[in-house]
């Protein structure tokens, strides 16, 4: 695994076990799953990518626009590619014709695909990568170099 996607597994593996917090995105003490890519991007720039603004925590939301998955294109880079990369940032629809408002980190791959994510009930976990967390991918992004 080269440097760079050892460091974001790294990094995200060390808020395992932060307990959930809608909106929150602090290592140990609290944080969702947007949280979890807000805190491993400081950790790897030193800087905020932006503030988000209040989002609700309902995942099948039925919603205008796609706010999560437009901020992630502002800040990372697309993988058009359906293929699993280790540190890959992966954004979730959990219905068809609700908004993206889910997100993960691909952590293993192979024959036991895994991604850590922050889920209510749950907090920061480890999970597989199973057929319906797959069907559910609405876009990859890798973080910049």
């Amino acid at each position: 695994m080269p440097g760079r996607e050892a460091e974001i597994l790294r990094i995200a593996r060390a808020w395992l076990g932060t307990p959930y917090r809608h909106g929150a995105a602090m290592r140990g003490a609290g944080t969702d799953c947007l949280g979890l890519i807000r805190g491993v991007w400081r950790e790897l720039y030193g800087i905020e990518a932006e503030i988000p603004p209040a989002y609700t925590p309902d995942w099948g939301e039925y919603d205008p626009g796609e706010p999560l998955h437009e901020a992630a294109a502002r800040h990372f880079l697309a993988e058009p590619e359906p293929r699993d990369r280790i540190g890959q940032v992966i954004l979730f629809r959990m219905r068809r014709d609700a908004a993206a408002k889910h997100l993960g980190l691909v952590s293993a791959i192979g024959a036991a695909p895994a991604f850590i994510h922050a889920y209510e009930r749950h907090g920061v976990v480890e999970s597989p990568l199973s057929a319906p967390w797959r069907q559910r991918i609405a876009a990859r992004f890798r973080f910049p170099d």
